[in-house]
């Protein structure tokens, strides 16, 4: 019997549906390799939870033991070997938290408006011309510079500008802009051009000027993925070592001023007490000589940092809830 059939009433063929019906034995087949690829996937996220489990253990595990207030509240200023300081401590990262915050903000109220502007433009005026076209390939190109050549970069400019041996935070702040432009370009070019262009055409419509509905409809609606972009950027630099070794500098002591004198940084800190390995105790030194208080400030420094990149995505995640487009059910 042929799966269709005329119809005794009107002579219209009839499907006989049943013959498409699955087998018992293609639907086993389907429910073994169902099985199987949940298992591979369930094995794969494991295997990818695996070295993130084990950093964050293993930052934890070391760092904890020199994580206190003193820690947080003091600078290395007045710190000699494994000694303790006056204050109790054995030196602080007070300084490098500082330097941090400072730097990593320069970066970023240098990059986040250029490359916010350059992804409209790109997605709202340059209707893949040639400059947007040249645009798009420098972004690729910056995507792929080493870090090192950003440094590079920054102090040759610096050099040229204000003479031999300038160094100071804004200079890391210009070598970190670097690198994050082109992650803050490419993440936010993607979330505007996934806004539907029906808002677009309902608010020209309605009469609104094209820079009005870019700033209150388009930016308000990709908020949310812009703000993730950005925070992606500054995980990207916020642990960069080689060029602000290069352009920051390194110091014991607190500095504020952005524009003026060397400024530690949370990765170079980790990287110059990690270089020392050990600390030098006196013949005959009691108990409170630390001669592995370098390695022990190093983690703790670490710590802090992982920290401190999870209370910039917290305060991202609260900035894009806030500020995004409310919608009524």
């Amino acid at each position: 019997m042929s799966a269709t059939e005329e119809s005794p009433m009107n002579g219209a063929p009839v499907i006989d549906f049943d013959k498409f019906k699955p087998t018992r034995s293609f639907i086993a087949a389907r429910k073994r390799k169902d099985a199987a690829m949940r298992m591979l996937i369930s094995l794969a996220f494991i295997v990818a939870l695996v070295p993130l489990i084990s950093v964050l253990w293993t930052t934890i595990a070391n760092g904890v033991k020199r994580l206190n207030l003193n820690f947080l509240s003091y600078n290395m200023t007045g710190v000699v070997g494994g000694n303790p300081t006056p204050s109790g401590g054995y030196g602080g990262v007070q300084h490098a938290i500082i330097g941090t915050l400072e730097i990593t903000l320069g970066a970023m109220v240098i990059s986040i408006p250029i490359g916010l502007m350059c992804a409209v433009y790109l997605v709202e005026y340059s209707n893949r011309g040639k400059l947007s076209r040249a645009i798009t390939l420098l972004v690729d190109v910056m995507s792929g510079i080493p870090s090192i050549v950003a440094g590079l970069f920054a102090f040759s400019m610096f050099t040229i500008l204000l003479g031999p041996g300038t160094i100071n935070g804004f200079e890391g702040s210009v070598a970190l802009s670097l690198l994050m432009l082109p992650t803050v370009v490419k993440s936010s070019e993607e979330m505007l051009k996934i806004v539907p262009n029906d808002l677009r055409e309902a608010s020209y419509a309605l009469g609104v000027t094209k820079q009005r509905t870019i700033t209150k409809i388009v930016l308000r609606t990709a908020l949310p993925g812009i703000v993730s972009g950005c925070i992606l950027a500054i995980a990207r630099v916020i642990g960069e070592t080689a060029p602000l070794l290069m352009t920051a500098g390194y110091i014991a002591s607190t500095n504020v001023n952005l524009f003026s004198g060397q400024m530690t940084t949370l990765p170079v800190y980790v990287y110059q007490e990690y270089s020392k390995l050990n600390a030098n105790c006196p013949v005959g030194a009691d108990a409170s000589c630390v001669t592995t208080i370098p390695m022990e400030r190093a983690w703790a420094a670490a710590l802090v940092l992982i920290v401190l990149v999870l209370i910039l995505n917290l305060i991202g995640r609260l900035v894009a809830k806030l500020f995004a487009v409310k919608t009524e059910r």
